[in-house]
């Protein structure tokens, strides 16, 4: 018997390039922000720093499994995204009824207000693509 080797299925096509995009500029939107605070002034607000941080390494991951592939990859994608959700309407949720816990913005307070709620926008995005992906594998 021999194994045929498939191509993992892309989910960088069509809008999948328009995810992969922003989910690129929001790695480096997060990460950078993040750096910079945690290396000149994390005694102000380490919390939110770290909630920044911790979501530039999120967006890092989903961006690598979009651009990875594969029905493995789609999978990973969509828990990623599913906790980026949780995520984002937990922060933004805690950053309105007790704003002094955050005396400095993470990337998502106030659901990602500061970035023009792209921070909630894109995992429900990701995930209506991811799922229609799979239902277009499954065809």
């Amino acid at each position: 018997m021999t194994a045929v080797e498939e191509k993992p299925k892309r989910l960088t096509s069509g809008p999948g390039t328009l995810l992969v995009w922003f989910y690129g500029v929001m790695v480096v939107g997060a990460v950078s922000r993040s750096v910079y605070q945690i290396a000149t002034e994390f005694d102000r607000a380490p919390l939110a720093y770290s909630l920044s941080a911790v979501a530039g390494v999120v967006y890092g991951f989903i961006t690598y499994t979009l651009v990875r592939g594969g029905e493995t990859a789609r999978r990973v994608a969509v828990v990623c995204c599913a906790a980026e959700l949780v995520g984002v309407l937990t922060v933004g949720t805690w950053t309105l009824v007790e704003p002094s816990a955050f005396p400095d913005a993470t990337v998502w307070s106030d659901f990602g207000m500061g970035y023009v709620f792209i921070p909630v926008l894109l995992p429900l995005s990701a995930l209506y693509w991811l799922r229609k992906g799979a239902k277009g594998a499954a065809a």
